[in-house]
């Protein structure tokens, strides 16, 4: 007995289904394999205890934020006043801004800059951009700007602690949450460079 053209067409509708369901779980399972840990969206690290007594008391004032602001957990709108867009570099110029060392948008003057190239672009016209690979060691409160193409494109986040060659970093728009992450920034080949608080 022969199946129906139905049938074949429900067998053949399976059959094709379950290959591409296989060939999802063998993308996913290559990038959490291989996907920095800042990339991964499970990521629920407590934020770290900060000494602040050897910092300055801006350092001091911006690892406040940064714990008090994780805590929140705040939409991004909130950090982009009000604009749906990727708010990492938002996150990091309302910091800023509250710490009492503003940033200044090169297009506009407007302390919000929502992009981490155009961050990058003020942080060079202050002379206060620092390339990986020239001998800076970041501090609390540099801010730290990636370009990694190959899994989300540029992003950035602050300094809340400097332990040998790996920084703890605090950053916005990871996954829709403000999140807590260690970066090797001179194996991390995403690192791009730093903007110097100072």
């Amino acid at each position: 007995m022969t199946a129906t053209a139905p049938t074949r067409r429900r067998r053949r509708a399976g059959l094709i289904l379950g290959t591409v369901v296989a060939v999802m779980a063998v993308v996913a399972g290559g990038v959490l394999w291989l996907a920095p840990d800042r990339y991964l969206p499970w990521d629920t690290a407590e934020f770290p205890a900060v000494d602040t007594s050897a910092l300055s008391p801006q350092q001091a004032r911006i690892v406040g934020l940064l714990e008090a602001e994780h805590g929140r957990q705040r939409p991004g709108t909130f950090y982009a006043e009000g604009v749906e867009e990727p708010w990492c570099a938002d996150f990091v110029s309302w910091i800023m801004r509250e710490a009492g060392r503003p940033l200044s948008n090169p297009n506009s003057g407007h302390w919000r800059i929502p992009g981490v190239y155009t961050l990058q672009e003020y942080y060079e016209s202050q002379a206060r951009f620092e390339e990986v690979g020239g001998g800076y060691r970041p501090n609390v409160g540099d801010v730290v700007l990636y370009d990694n193409s190959s899994w989300v494109g540029q992003h950035t986040n602050i300094v809340v602690a400097v332990d040998g060659d790996t920084a703890t970093t605090v950053g916005g728009n990871e996954f829709g949450r403000i999140r807590v992450h260690t970066v090797d920034w001179s194996s991390d080949s995403a690192v791009v460079g730093f903007g110097r608080l100072g």
